[in-house]
C-alpha cells in the first residue's frame, strides 16, 4: 500500500471563487505512481468546497463558467450574501468576534479589519458542499469520465486569499 500526499497552494479573489484544479490533481495522481487505488481532494477551510462538476466551455464576463455562474445565482437566493453585521445570519456572535480580534493580534497573516468575518454565507455554503471529494484510480488514471472535472470553490467574498488543497493518494 502506497500513500502519497501533496498540497496544492490555490490564490482566491474577493468574490466567489472556481478553480479548476483537475489536471494539479491528475499530476499528483501520476507523481504518486499509484496503479489502482483511491485520491482524495480536502480543502483545508471551512468556507471552501471542492466540486465534481461538467467543465462548461461558456464563461460569463467575470471568467465563471455558466454552470456555476447558475449555480451562483440560486445559491444567492437561498443563502444571500452576508453584508452587515445582523442581517441574515446571527454568526459572528460577540465571542467569536473577540476570538478573532486576538488571533489577529497574535497573527499578522490574519487580517484585523471586522469586516472580513461577514462571511457566515460562506460558512453555510461550504457546510452545504462539503469540503472534499474522493475519486477512483484504475490503472493509473482518475477516474472522472470525458467531461467531469474538479473545483476549488472559495465561497468567501471578503478578500483575495491563498488557500490550501490537500491531495492523498492511496493504492497500490
Amino acid at each position: 500500500m502506497k500513500i502519497y500526499q501533496q498540497t496544492l497552494e490555490i490564490e482566491t479573489e474577493s468574490r466567489v471563487t472556481y478553480k479548476n484544479i483537475t489536471e494539479e490533481v491528475k499530476k499528483v495522481v501520476a507523481d504518486s505512481q499509484v496503479k489502482n487505488g483511491i485520491c482524495l481532494v480536502q480543502t483545508a477551510h471551512t468556507t471552501c468546497s471542492v466540486l465534481f462538476e461538467e467543465y462548461v466551455h461558456d464563461h460569463d464576463f467575470n471568467g465563471d463558467e455558466f454552470l456555476q455562474a447558475d449555480l451562483n445565482r440560486i445559491l444567492d437566493k437561498l443563502v444571500p450574501r452576508e453584508f452587515t453585521e445582523n442581517s441574515n445570519y446571527r454568526y459572528p456572535g460577540p465571542k467569536h468576534v473577540q476570538f478573532l480580534k486576538e488571533l489577529a493580534e497574535k497573527n499578522p497573516d490574519y487580517p484585523a479589519d471586522p469586516g472580513t468575518i461577514l462571511n457566515g454565507d460562506a460558512h453555510i455554503r461550504g457546510s452545504l458542499f462539503g469540503g472534499n471529494q474522493t475519486f477512483a484510480i484504475k490503472d493509473e488514471k482518475l477516474l472522472i469520465g470525458s467531461v467531469g472535472y474538479v473545483y476549488f470553490v472559495d465561497w468567501d467574498q471578503n478578500r483575495p486569499r491563498n488557500r490550501k488543497c490537500n491531495v492523498l493518494v492511496m493504492g497500490e
